[in-house]
């Protein structure tokens, strides 16, 4: 069974930094993605940072590009979401997503955490 448990949360000021993990456990097969994605509340879940295993390839939207940045832990396992200069409008959950596919097949499965609180306020 899979799990994602994220960390790293909180309430930081306008301004500020955070940085999140998030742990994969159970996984089978191969990690083709990994990202980070938030839900403001009355909000629709929205991508934050995606990065691509194969290749690093990494993926941000115009609103976290140039301030935040994610990362691949030396466990595989493991990500990571640096988030700089951070605004009341970056207020969300945030919830780490795994793409992964098993040998032989195509079919893409998705695997969500909980999410962590990001309350950004003075």
């Amino acid at each position: 069974q899979v799990q994602l448990v994220e960390s790293g949360g909180g309430l930081v000021q306008p301004g500020g930094s955070l940085r999140l993990s998030c742990t994969a456990s159970g996984v089978t097969g191969r990690i083709n993605a990994m990202g980070w994605y938030r839900q403001a509340p009355g909000k629709q879940r929205e991508l934050v940072a995606t990065l691509r295993t194969d290749d690093g390839v990494t993926e941000y939207t115009d609103s976290s590009a140039g301030r935040f940045a994610i990362a691949r832990g030396s466990a595989k396992n493991t990500i990571f979401l640096q988030m700089n200069n951070l605004a009341p409008e970056d207020t969300a959950v945030y919830v780490c997503n795994i793409k992964t596919t098993r040998p032989g097949r195509s079919y893409v499965y998705d695997y969500w955490g909980q999410g962590t609180q990001v309350t950004v306020s003075s």
